[in-house]
């Protein structure tokens, strides 16, 4: 029987994340979660770390581990996006205040002393948000960037271009100069960029089939899917919005279900119209050397399909 692959879930809960977590939660043979780290990204760092918390209590996981990491980009003022998340971040269903302690120690401590003790080559770093712990834990660190396994990332676009401009998606926009720092890290990366985040729309049946679940983790993710779809639905025009952050997890469970390419992606820190675009070279003209595995496709029934699985095991 494989050895569950050892993981850090670096998050800023968002009910996307929530889904990507509870993922994570239901697949215990195959993950060993080692940590939750959160950064502020879609809410606050306060509401992140809180919204931590409150999956674990929900999903009655409440030896997980949660700390808490950077409260603000490395160079720029916090963007924030309650207008998708509510107030909370989780907005959606009633979710009691979480008892389980934070951690004292600081997210980037955690992420170095894990990878520094751990044998090397053995720890996927999951990342839902900004790279902002990742970032700072490499600049504390240099040494961790030959450790890490593979750092699997929700973050960016191409084809599809941005999400919270017409440039560029949040997780990057929110700080860049964190992103550039973990592309040229040499760090193995795989991007999940919006190009197949928004493959995989929350459709009304696949929504209800969670609901079906019955039980509480999945009737309240059903609820927050139901609230944050909204925006995406007005804004796109479809049948449910994209559910981005699962496919993190979903990729290390069912790799199979995702096609892309090795590719250069950099990253745009300096131009006001393009700030947090990710520049993926897809077609190979430039001749840098690829620093990711870029994803485009992927089984969209299938991701649905293991999704609602693995929930029910919670």
């Amino acid at each position: 029987m494989p050895v569950p692959r050892k993981i850090i879930i670096d998050t800023d809960p968002g009910q996307d994340d929530a889904a990507a977590i509870m993922l994570a939660f239901g697949s215990p043979e195959e993950i060993d979660l080692l940590g939750i780290t959160a950064v502020a990204g879609n809410v606050p760092l306060a509401l992140t770390a809180r919204n931590a918390r409150i999956l674990c209590e929900l999903c009655d996981r409440p030896k997980v581990r949660v700390f808490s990491g950077a409260d603000k980009p490395i160079a720029r003022p916090l963007v924030t996006a309650e207008h998708v998340h509510g107030k909370t971040g989780l907005d959606g269903p009633e979710l009691a205040e979480p008892t389980m302690k934070l951690e004292e120690q600081h997210a980037v401590d955690f992420i170095v002393e894990t990878l520094r003790k751990e044998p090397e080559g053995t720890v996927t770093l999951c990342t839902l948000g900004p790279l902002t712990n990742i970032a700072l834990a490499l600049q504390k660190a240099p040494d961790i960037a030959q450790r890490v396994k593979e750092l699997v990332m929700m973050g960016g676009g191409f084809f599809e271009g941005g999400n919270i401009t017409p440039a560029a998606e949040f997780n990057v926009y929110v700080d860049p100069e964190a992103a550039d720092i973990v592309f040229r890290s040499g760090v193995p990366i795989v991007m999940m960029p919006l190009d197949v985040t928004h493959r995989v729309l929350t459709h009304k049946a696949r929504v209800q089939k969670i609901r079906d679940i019955g039980s509480r983790p999945a009737i309240a993710m059903a609820e927050m899917l139901e609230f944050f779809e909204r925006f995406d639905i007005e804004k796109y025009g479809t049948d449910g919005g994209p559910l981005h952050d699962p496919t993190v997890i979903a990729y290390l469970l069912r790799p199979e279900l995702f096609t892309g390419r090795d590719c250069n992606v950099e990253i745009e820190t300096k131009s006001e119209l393009t700030a947090g675009m990710t520049v993926v070279d897809w077609w190979q003209v430039t001749g840098r050397p690829h620093n990711a595995k870029v994803m485009r496709f992927v089984d969209d029934q299938g991701f649905f399909d293991l999704l609602t699985e693995r929930l029910a095991r919670i």
